[in-house]
């Protein structure tokens, strides 16, 4: 009953998997539209500095979301340390967290500075872009980087799932 309700919620999870990624199909298309509108009516570096900015804004939530993730593994098994780890294992996992930690810290950094660059290039398109374009533009940003989130929670979900139904499978003579 249990592998058949694990299988049942992988089913639902690759499902929803492909519902996400059908909308940052559409996103993209958003994105690809906007950018035409953009280039149409910028001054080149006021366009490069769009561009860079939507092509570190996905760099920029991944690497968060990625860090935050390995930090969360590394943490969980810190606390599933007992008497019976050994010394090496306690301190490679207390240098990874710490390692981890810096690192999600530097990327937070980095998410600041991408929201500073936000506000800059959101003044820029409010020189050339209607009212109607210029909220287009900015549920395209908030709808890009909901996606990431949302794609990386449910890759994890369903990595988790995979791995509790391949241990489960194995356990069962």
């Amino acid at each position: 009953e249990l592998i058949s309700s694990l299988r049942c919620k992988l089913q639902s999870l690759w499902e929803e998997r492909e519902l996400v990624l059908a909308e940052a199909r559409e996103c993209r298309e958003r994105g690809e539209e906007l950018e035409a509108a953009v280039r149409g009516v910028c001054k080149p570096n006021e366009l490069e500095r769009y561009l860079m900015f939507i092509g570190d804004l996905e760099k920029v939530v991944s690497l968060l979301l990625c860090l935050s993730s390995r930090l969360a593994r590394v943490q969980n098994a810190m606390r599933r340390i007992d008497g019976n780890t050994d010394a090496e294992e306690k301190q490679s996992l207390k240098e990874r967290h710490e390692l981890l930690s810096r690192q999600r810290e530097d990327a937070k950094d980095l998410k600041e500075n991408l929201d500073r660059r936000d506000r800059v290039v959101s003044g820029i398109l409010a020189k050339y872009l209607s009212e109607q374009q210029l909220q287009g533009y900015r549920h395209f940003v908030q709808a890009k980087t909901s996606l990431l989130i949302e794609q990386k929670d449910l890759e994890e979900q369903i990595k988790f799932l995979e791995e509790q139904l391949e241990n489960l499978e194995k356990s069962i003579p």
